[in-house]
């Protein structure tokens, strides 16, 4: 019996860890139900390679931003450099983006800059804005929410796992919060409560592969086909069976990625 179709709507296809098997694992992720990707480009520069993946596989959607852990060692990303990358049909997203203070605060003046042309961009080209945010919740929900107030803009917060005041600043703006392997971990209770008691049409998965993979495959190299152990766990939390999860996270993610769901390989 088939799977119920799900999406990963966040992972790292251009990484070295998938060299040379980029068609074995969209096998593997079909097999588990995972019929569609978003493949994330994390430097600007490298942006034609991840949109290669795009172009040579149908189920790959891919975006592109500059990390905030890359923004001191990368040229800062223009809202006129990310604009024109929005005319490619596969290209569904701005970022990722955000801020990271846990091992590289001392460019947070640096992050926060790049964090506000790529949410212009987000709101010049109508795609949803990508955010990674580690230990900066305070600072995060601020410029998110002050950006909002000067122009509306749709937002993932994606791999979610900060504090409960940044989950309700998001939701509060209409962001979606994603799940990544994180969630499905023992000790993740309290982010467990926190997806919990957030709105189910607010909720997508992802692996953020090669990383974070879920259990029962935890401390191993990550891969978009695990995207289904996230959603079986989170379908346990939801108190939903696995289709009813899967239908309801499919229906959120075309809501917010409406142009990777408009697409057809016909054109």
């Amino acid at each position: 019996m088939s799977q119920p179709p799900i999406t990963d709507s966040h992972c790292h296809l251009d990484f070295p860890d998938f060299d040379g098997e980029h068609g074995a694992l969209i096998a593997r992720a079909a097999e588990a139900g995972v019929t569609r990707m978003v493949t994330i480009c994390t430097k600007l520069r490298l942006e034609p390679q991840v949109r290669t993946l795009s172009e040579a596989h149908a189920p790959v959607f891919y975006a592109a931003g500059t990390h905030p852990m890359s923004v001191a060692d990368e040229p800062m990303a223009t809202v006129d450099q990310l604009k024109p990358l929005a005319k490619h049909p596969k290209f569904v997203g701005i970022g990722e983006t955000g801020l990271d203070y846990h091992y590289t605060a001392d460019t947070k003046d640096l992050q926060q800059e790049s964090l506000r042309l790529h949410i212009e961009a987000a709101r010049q080209t109508g795609l949803p804005l990508i955010i990674h945010a580690r230990a900066a919740d305070e600072d995060m929900a601020r410029i998110l929410t002050e950006e909002h107030q000067a122009g509306p803009y749709s937002c993932v917060m994606h791999c979610f796992s900060s504090g409960p005041d940044l989950a309700q600043a998001a939701l509060d703006l209409g962001f979606y919060l994603s799940m990544s392997g994180i969630a499905a971990f023992p000790k993740s209770t309290e982010l467990r409560e926190i997806f919990k008691t957030a709105p189910l049409d607010r909720i997508l998965v992802e692996t953020d592969s090669p990383y974070l993979a879920p259990p029962p495959h935890r401390g191993r190299r990550n891969e978009p086909a695990y995207t289904a152990h996230t959603a079986a766990r989170a379908a346990e939390l939801f108190e939903l069976d696995y289709a009813g999860f899967a239908a309801r996270t499919e229906a959120n993610f075309d809501r917010l990625f409406a142009k990777a769901a408009a697409w057809s390989p016909d054109g």
